[in-house]
């Protein structure tokens, strides 16, 4: 499915992700180029990524808040400054109707045109990809995007309680998806995504070798969707929103 929303009428645009570091991983050389252009990016992050941080010095009370100021960091390397997180357990996320309102109610404050969501389908290929928070975030996200955010019958406090109007999302990419159509080569920003990811110090410092990995990853995903040789994609699959 081709991209169905021209680039100039992308004025705003919603990512949403399961934990702090997902959408650096998945999409942020593609947020980077967006925000290039003048589009304005929030991020949505279900969870305080409170399960994640492979140092056993660190206490565990502190990584929500570690995870946090991570993810704030990163998204200002791919020029995002609006970052809200719902507070949900890592590692317990359901797609619950309170997580489909509590998506439903940031679509309706931010208002995009285009949204970026975590796959709610396994990827076999690729497992670690759909972690089941990923999934459970996913299809909350899809659910949130329809029909829950354009009815102003569903979530009725949003309107009656917040003054928030139903919005339409016109267009959806899914990040991780097992099978992608859409390629976005980003390598004239890499560096501006490596940085957003190894902002995520908790997460990814012990990883020898882990700009190679990344870069390596992209220019698969770039082979298999057919770009030149060397290049280096984010991929999705998209869909419209009619």
């Amino acid at each position: 499915m081709p991209v169905t929303i021209p680039e100039d009428e992308v004025e705003r645009a919603l990512v949403v992700a399961a934990h702090p570091d997902d959408i650096d991983f998945g999409a942020s050389g593609t947020v980077a180029l967006w925000t290039q252009r003048g589009v304005q990016v929030t991020y949505c992050i279900c969870t305080d990524g409170d399960a994640g941080g492979f140092d056993p010095d660190v206490p565990r009370s502190e990584i929500p808040g570690i995870r946090r100021a991570e993810q704030v960091a990163a998204a200002k390397q791919v020029g995002v400054t609006d970052v809200r997180f719902l507070g949900y357990k890592d590692g317990r996320l359901e797609p619950t109707f309170d997580l489909r309102r509590d998506i439903s109610r940031v679509i309706r404050q931010v208002r995009p045109q285009r949204a970026i969501v975590p796959s709610p389908e396994y990827n076999w290929a690729r497992l670690p990809a759909s972690h089941p928070d990923h999934r459970a975030a996913g299809e909350a996200a899809v659910n949130s995007i329809y029909p829950d955010a354009r009815n102003p019958f569903t979530h009725v406090e949003l309107l009656h309680d917040e003054g928030l109007e139903a919005w339409t999302v016109r267009e959806f990419w899914i990040m991780a998806h097992p099978t992608p159509d859409h390629a976005v080569d980003v390598t004239d920003v890499v560096d501006r995504k490596i940085a957003a990811l190894t902002s995520h110090v908790s997460q990814v410092a012990h990883i020898d070798g882990f700009e190679e990995f990344v870069k390596g990853f992209m220019r698969g995903d770039a082979a298999a969707q057919g770009l030149p040789a060397g290049r280096m994609a984010e991929v999705f699959k998209v869909v419209p929103c009619p």
